[in-house]
């Protein structure tokens, strides 16, 4: 599930997106480079492949770790899209290209919001949407919509199947979540049960009205890391946390967790930070850019890797979870101290990460050795205890020799043409 958030001001655009996915699926950044391609050259997307257009620009993607498209990101050019799951009454397609594909295609071939939205709606027209959305649960399928910005306005896109409606966003904030909200499509396709297990309408309450009232991107940050009621999680047995857009796993029915926070300043240009990590609570948002690529470990896997910048925060996130109310406070005033800094005089990204990688090493050294009882509800344990199994990281949690993890410059790897046959015999397997 997800949240994605634009707010209007008087100077330019303010943007904001969660993503939420299973709770050991890591999503990195990866840094694209602009491209000139050949004629006849197709790109392969995560289940299909298609003509490729003469150039590409630059990107910064959040991407989950098994499949090609992204869950948010911005190009060279100031475009910036976040994605949701949406649920609809029509049938699931077959393999086609995912809404995270659409996404990141919208990116690499527009220079504003509005060619972005024209290359979403022409590319899900001709090729349509389908495919397993879940590297976890294979049976997993969704529609998609998509909160478009640039600079200058905001544009929201709705889908179910080849279907499709756009509304430009007019008022101070808009918001999306994991349901249709344009008047006269929503009601002609809107799985309205699916829609209120997943929290749609709930976290939408809350997220508007915040980004309605952001200045900057501190505020926005804070929307992100909103618990609804109180500073700390609320779990039902249905869906966990989805309650409120700092999610986090729990549900019996639903399972989803903010898997990756994002946060863009489109006025005067285009600045953004990204916690490159999960839960925004228990997370840096970094100063990032198109041309600043760093150094995050090698390609993560839904296996904990202490080399992966995703999966070592991961034993502060566990760790803090386990009491969130009492173990959040020991480090949170600094965390937004440091983020505050990092709004007014952004240091270099290489810079932001090696810090950030300290002090949570330290904040997480002091949460696992407090040694708190975990006081989440039971079924919230018995699905921890499983997920924590299943990602091997059990003793990485356990408090063993100080490690440090320097930041560099990030040289991706190429992408290999065999992604699609690899990706879709393990899903099968």
């Amino acid at each position: 599930m997800c949240d994605s958030i634009v707010t209007l001001t008087d100077d330019g655009v303010l943007f904001a997106k969660n993503s939420d996915r299973d709770p050991n699926e890591a999503q990195p950044l990866e840094w694209v480079p602009a491209e000139v391609h050949r004629p006849g050259d197709r790109v392969v997307c995560t289940w299909i492949d298609i003509p490729q257009v003469d150039r590409t620009h630059a990107l910064l993607i959040s991407r989950p770790w098994w499949m090609w498209g992204a869950e948010v990101g911005a190009n060279e050019h100031g475009v910036v899209i976040g994605n949701e799951a949406v649920f609809t009454r029509g049938p699931q397609g077959e393999k086609a290209l995912l809404g995270m594909d659409l996404l990141r295609l919208a990116l690499e071939r527009a220079s504003t919001a509005d060619e972005a939205v024209s290359v979403i709606v022409d590319l899900l027209e001709r090729h349509g949407q389908g495919g397993p959305c879940s590297y976890e649960r294979p049976g997993f399928s969704y529609d998609n919509s998509f909160l478009v910005a640039d600079g200058t306005g905001a544009v929201v896109v709705e889908t179910s199947g080849r279907s499709w409606a756009t509304e430009t966003v007019t008022g101070r904030g808009r918001a999306i979540s994991n349901g249709l909200t344009i008047p006269g499509f929503a009601s002609s396709h809107a799985d309205r049960v699916r829609t209120w297990v997943a929290s749609a309408p709930s976290r939408r309450r809350t997220t508007e009205p915040m980004g309605c009232a952001a200045r900057g991107p501190l505020d926005l940050m804070r929307a992100l890391r909103h618990h609804g009621a109180g500073q700390s999680p609320h779990w039902s047995p249905v869906h966990g946390g989805l309650g409120a857009p700092c999610v986090h796993a729990g549900g019996v029915v639903a399972s989803s967790q903010t898997t990756a926070s994002w946060v863009s300043d489109l006025r005067s240009g285009a600045r953004h930070w990204a916690t490159a990590t999960s839960a925004p609570c228990t997370s840096l948002f970094k100063p990032v850019g198109i041309d600043q690529p760093v150094d995050l470990g090698p390609a993560p896997t839904n296996v904990f890797d202490e080399r992966c910048v995703w999966w070592r925060h991961e034993r502060l996130h566990r760790s803090t979870m386990a009491a969130h109310a009492t173990l959040l406070p020991r480090y949170a005033p600094a965390r937004d101290r440091i983020e505050s800094r990092w709004v007014t005089e952004p240091p270099s990204s290489v810079d932001a990460f090696r810090h950030a990688d300290r002090m949570e090493d330290e904040w997480w050294r002091d949460v696992a050795a407090a040694r708190l009882t975990d006081s989440r509800p039971s079924w919230v344990r018995r699905s921890w205890r499983t997920f924590d199994q299943s990602a091997r990281i059990g003793t990485a949690l356990q408090i063993g020799p100080a490690v440090r993890h320097d930041a560099g410059v990030h040289r991706p790897p190429p992408a290999g043409a065999d992604r699609t046959d690899r990706i879709d015999k393990e899903l099968t397997s």
